[in-house]
């Protein structure tokens, strides 16, 4: 096989079979993906079933703590598990430009598939393009995914009430800075590394034991922690109140958007997700969340409240109040 992509690799002939059979079916092998049809068998649950679909383009490929297949299971993944599926099938897309390295794409689906299985889902089908250079920047993905909602559970802003509680299940803003760093070979000395992580099983911990206490969950991804209580606020009779003296985010972080004047609450997380509970039962969710890795940071940020209805405001270190807007325009270009 060519140690780069050449335009056969796409003409369905020979080169594509070499490249679905050398790299796709060598780290994705499972009984679905080997039958090679068209479309995929699948077993069912009973219950709800949560489908969704996303595209990656991220610039670079590869960051300090992943790639962007690591980011495309990930992405999928927490897509499903914060409305609250279970997450089991996953199909993957590719559009590889003419001359991307062999060896990078089989690094990157290597990841893929190791991810997946700490996540404990299978990429069940797929499909590969190769286009001209030129065409596209190197590669993108598309993942789309399907869950199951566990019978009972129901989230949904309808459900949040006054004296309820924010919860994030970590720092904020490392993926985004982590990538700014390296887009910008910024000159700086951090051991930061993007977040991304599958938080499924974190996210059971809370839904299997104590789903009543969840009224609604988001991953924060692009326009960060901001734009996603934004979302949760718009046109409803309640706002959130934020405590900047609670917000987690680490050093490197808040001294970088201090240097170059942007916001952590608007820079994309890929680790992380935002829950709103019952107040009664937010300490132990905590409890829940820290006692996994991605959630050991797990801190309540903010409540919500009767005032301002339809807004995110902050009370701020000086005592002073702010409003938190959703984001205009972007920050960082091309994060996922």
């Amino acid at each position: 096989m060519s140690e780069i992509i050449t335009l056969a690799h796409g003409s369905g002939g020979k080169l594509t079979h070499q490249l679905i059979h050398g790299i796709f079916q060598k780290h994705f092998r499972n009984d679905w993906l080997l039958e090679g049809g068209d479309s995929a068998v699948l077993e069912t649950l009973p219950g709800q079933l949560a489908f969704t679909t996303d595209s990656y383009v991220i610039h670079p490929l590869f960051f300090r703590g992943g790639n962007i297949g690591k980011l495309a299971i990930c992405g999928t993944v927490n897509d499903l598990a914060v409305c609250g599926a279970i997450p089991r099938y996953i199909s993957c897309a590719w559009i590889i430009e003419e001359g991307f390295a062999l060896g990078e794409l089989e690094e990157i689906a290597e990841s893929m598939a190791a991810t997946a299985k700490e996540a404990g889902v299978v990429i069940v089908t797929g499909d590969t393009k190769v286009v001209p250079r030129g065409c596209v920047d190197k590669l993108f993905i598309n993942t789309s995914g399907v869950g199951f909602i566990p019978e009972g559970l129901r989230l949904s802003p309808a459900l949040i009430r006054p004296g309820d509680r924010v919860i994030v299940t970590g720092t904020i803003g490392d993926h985004g800075t982590a990538i700014l760093i390296e887009r910008e070979q910024l000159q700086v000395e951090t051991g930061l590394g993007s977040d991304c992580a599958p938080l499924n099983g974190m996210l059971e911990l809370v839904t299997a034991s104590m789903g009543g206490a969840v009224r609604l969950m988001r991953d924060p991804t692009r326009g960060g922690v901001a734009t996603t209580l934004n979302e949760f606020t718009e046109g409803q009779s309640f706002g959130i109140r934020l405590e900047e003296n609670a917000l987690p985010v680490k050093g490197e972080v808040r001294g970088l958007c201090g240097m170059l004047g942007m916001d952590p609450l608007y820079i994309a997380n890929e680790g992380k997700a935002i829950l709103v509970v019952d107040g009664a039962q937010a300490d132990r969710v905590i409890e829940r969340l820290r006692s996994h890795p991605c959630g050991r940071d797990a801190a309540v940020i903010g409540e919500v409240v009767a005032d301002h209805p339809g807004k995110v405001y902050m009370r701020t270190l000086a005592g002073g109040h702010r409003i938190i807007d959703m984001l205009v325009g972007d920050q960082l270009p091309r994060i996922c």
